[in-house]
């Protein structure tokens, strides 16, 4: 029987070249390969057969989405990369075990995605760019801009937090009735999915058992290598230390998030200081970006021009 899901993917892929973002997989070492959606302008178009070159560095500001836990790059960034690219050069990458991006290496930290994703973004010619990260991705994006404050220029975050404590896992899967991350956000079964879905977004969502089946086989591989991640992402520590970040970082958040509810997002914009400041959507949750897009892609927008106004000012 035809997947529905993998049948989707290519009509994706499609819409996703119509708005001017095309793949490209970088080799960031031996062994350690990333997919990257890139603006095709940036590309030589390749000779049957090729691999297309990178002819060129991005000609207007960029911005890097960073997907989460339960789906690759552009199935996560599908409704904002058409809403920013008239504007900006939009670049998806895919983290390692998501989309095609893996790696030899042992280590599963977000700092190693972090490091993947940067080097990947210096190969196809990014000198600076603004981050927006969802969820995982939004972990991830915290790690790059404390680690590479030249690259970072700025930041969104969405549904996410600086760093996943023991305690912060406990008392998020106990509140959730969940044993555990790898329960939630790898599920195994039609039931398991839609016990996620229930959590992630503010609205009841309806799919046949058939859809839930099929995103399942598609959406969820390398299982192993995610679970190692969301091991590598928990830390021993009650009080981590909080970077000072040099960056503006914008906290734009689902006002009804079930996973990282809104006082978290709250606490967290104090402690990282007078660079950060927050922006509450209603009626949508975690998935916020997916429930209510024009109004994120609104908000997304507004920030990203205050950037550009204020660099023009400088």
């Amino acid at each position: 029987m035809v997947n529905l899901v993998a049948l989707q993917k290519p009509l994706l892929h499609g819409l996703m070249k119509m708005a001017g973002v095309v793949p490209y997989t970088v080799e960031i070492e031996p062994g350690t390969v990333m997919n990257f959606w890139v603006p095709k302008e940036t590309l030589k178009k390749p000779k049957k057969g090729e691999k297309p070159e990178i002819i060129s560095k991005p000609k207007k500001p960029v911005v890097v989405l960073i997907h989460g836990f339960a789906a690759e790059g552009i199935v996560t960034w599908q409704f904002q990369v058409g809403a920013l690219a008239k504007k900006y050069s939009v670049y998806v990458p895919d983290v390692l075990f998501f989309g095609g991006s893996t790696t030899d290496k042992p280590d599963r930290s977000p700092a190693l995605q972090a490091e993947c994703v940067s080097t990947g973004l210096r190969k196809l010619g990014v000198d600076t760019c603004t981050l927006v990260g969802f969820s995982y991705g939004g972990m991830v994006a915290f790690k790059m801009a404390e680690m590479y404050p030249e690259l970072v220029r700025a930041m969104v975050v969405s549904g996410s937090i600086l760093a996943m404590t023991c305690s912060v896992s406990d008392d998020t899967m106990k509140r959730l009735g969940f044993e555990s991350s790898s329960e939630l956000l790898l599920p195994r079964t039609v039931k398991g999915l839609k016990a996620l879905l229930s959590v992630a977004a503010h609205k009841k969502l309806y799919f046949p058992d058939r859809l839930h089946r099929d995103f399942l086989e598609v959406m969820f591989t390398n299982r192993k290598e995610r679970e190692e991640l969301l091991e590598a992402l928990v830390i021993d520590t009650k009080d981590p230390n909080i970077p000072k970040f040099p960056q503006r970082i914008h906290l734009l958040w689902g006002e009804n998030d079930q996973i990282f509810k809104q006082e978290l997002a709250h606490n967290m914009k104090e402690q990282l200081g007078a660079n950060a400041t927050f922006e509450g959507i209603k009626k949508a949750g975690h998935l916020v970006h997916h429930e209510r897009p024009c109004v994120y892609n609104r908000c997304l927008k507004r920030f990203l021009a205050s950037l550009n106004d204020a660099g023009a000012q400088s």
